[in-house]
């Protein structure tokens, strides 16, 4: 590959590394100012590389970056390498644990976790998913749904009129405050506050949560949800400004 062709290939790749969503080839001749033709190869040679998967709808989406596990569901490393130094401020200014969670399809997944420097902690299993609704990190990015997609989602998970009415009131709350306080966690006696960490388009990539103790939550609950808030704003903004970069360096290829 001549050396404009592997400034593309990377471009690409940093350029996908920054979306939440799949991209249509229109998409990336747009972002990268390539002709179709050009763009459909570079899509061509990510997907046989296992870097990218082509879906039913022509679109493509990023699967895993270069040095992750072929394997991978999603490419999420770039955003936890962008959030570690603020995740750990986080732990540091809250005393609890720290969480990343994303919504993958109907279910909260969660990335990772980092737990504060004492003697009792809480901890939490991140690998089982968790129903959106039921969590902090979940309503959070509810939140951010369209009122078309959250009534979708609704729809699919058979929620019940008074179901649908105290979700409603739940998402309006997180969308009005910016963050979700949950009293009542999935874990018995467990509490925990959210925010939307938001990509360089505006649109909630993931969730920042802070848990712990239910007593111990509420007792410093102020505290917490600034920790949540600050976080997840400095983390928007580390997105925000990786997608500028991108959008210039595609514009100058």
């Amino acid at each position: 590959m001549s050396g404009r062709g592997a400034e593309r290939i990377l471009d690409l790749l940093e350029w996908f590394a920054a979306r939440a969503e799949p991209a249509a080839l229109a998409d990336v001749a747009h972002a990268l100012d390539l002709p179709k033709s050009s763009a459909l190869l570079l899509l061509r040679l990510l997907v046989g590389r296992r870097y990218a998967e082509r879906l039913a709808d022509g679109r493509y989406r990023l699967i895993r970056l270069p040095g992750d596990p072929s394997e991978g569901r999603e490419a999420w490393n770039v955003l936890l390498r962008l959030a570690d130094p603020h995740l750990r401020r986080a732990v540091e200014e809250s005393g609890e644990s720290v969480f990343v969670a994303v919504l993958d399809g109907d279910e909260i997944r969660y990335l990772n976790k980092l737990l504060p420097a004492r003697e009792i902690q809480y901890d939490r299993n991140i690998g089982p998913t968790r129903v959106p609704h039921q969590v902090s990190s979940g309503v959070a990015l509810l939140a951010k749904l369209p009122a078309a997609e959250l009534g979708a989602y609704c729809d699919r998970l058979g929620l019940d009129p008074e179901q649908r009415r105290d979700l409603r009131a739940r998402v309006e709350a997180a969308a009005r405050d910016g963050f979700y306080f949950n009293a009542r966690g999935v874990v018995e006696g467990a509490s925990g506050v959210a925010a939307p960490i938001l990509d360089g388009t505006g649109r909630a990539l993931a969730a920042l949560n802070i848990s712990g103790p239910h007593t111990r939550v509420v007792a410093n609950l102020p505290k917490i949800t600034r920790a949540v808030l600050d976080g997840a704003q400095a983390i928007s903004a580390e997105l925000a400004k990786r997608s500028r970069t991108h959008n210039r360096s595609g514009r100058s290829t």
